[in-house]
């Protein structure tokens, strides 16, 4: 191969990803304005140009939502990454964390459904890419639990002194329970069920996690809550 010709090849393939990139972000402004069920017509005209031409950049539309998946998950993980370095202590990255997620979730949670495969209510994957939805939607989910365990583990283990398998299994559960706390609060969020605000989750579950759903109780509350039993063996065990 000559050296033009490489060079062709070589600009060829940066117009290409470059390409494949205002495809993916016209793809997500669709899906914000359009909701997750968002067709191909519509993705491509909010990049003003055929379906067609869409097509060349990516083989069906479940190849497309993986890349959309892809970007966003390295959004996601740059801006956790950031908001625990720039904390004062581990305490402080957590709450972060919590805040940056919370927030990315609520800005577009149609893209984060789109992302995630989550169904909203009443919206189901569409015919053409129905067999590939299950599949995209784990890989993407699955990227973005891997690339942030580590981001959230590091703080705990450096804090608690835990080898770094304990802190990655803190970690994982973590992420687990922000999610799941962060999916509840979004469906009854849109659904006007929940009077919770996003900075008021973000301290109940930074403390839940931090301390223990428990160990924020107020005295009283734990008094209410502590068990009552005849069983005095069991008492004795609790008081030593």
């Amino acid at each position: 191969m000559t050296r033009d010709q490489d060079g062709r090849s070589t600009r060829w393939d940066q117009h290409r990803a470059a390409r494949r990139a205002e495809l993916v972000n016209a793809a997500r402004k669709a899906v914000h304005h359009h909701g997750p069920g968002v067709s191909m017509d519509d993705i491509a005209a909010e990049a003003g140009t055929s379906k067609s031409i869409v097509y060349r950049y990516f083989a069906d539309k479940a190849g497309l939502r993986l890349a959309v998946a892809t970007a966003v998950v390295a959004d996601m993980h740059d801006a956790l990454t950031q908001a625990a370095a720039a904390a004062p202590t581990p305490l402080g990255g957590l709450r972060a964390m919590v805040r940056v997620y919370l927030e990315m979730i609520e800005h577009s949670p149609r893209v984060y459904w789109f992302v995630t495969r989550t169904t909203l209510a009443g919206v189901e994957p569409d015919a053409d890419d129905a067999g590939e939805a299950g599949t995209v939607g784990e890989s993407a989910l699955a990227a973005y639990l891997d690339s942030v365990i580590e981001v959230v583990a590091r703080p705990f283990a450096e804090l608690a002194g835990v080898p770094d398998d304990v802190a990655a299994a803190w970690a994982a559960g973590a992420v687990g329970h922000v999610r799941g706390a962060g999916e509840w609060w979004l469906g009854r969020r849109e659904a006007g069920t929940t009077t919770l605000t996003r900075e008021e989750l973000t301290e109940h579950v930074t403390l839940w996690l931090w301390r223990g759903p428990v160990g924020v109780l107020p005295t009283k509350d734990l008094a209410t809550a502590a068990p009552t039993t005849t069983d005095h063996s069991t008492n004795q065990g609790i008081q030593r």
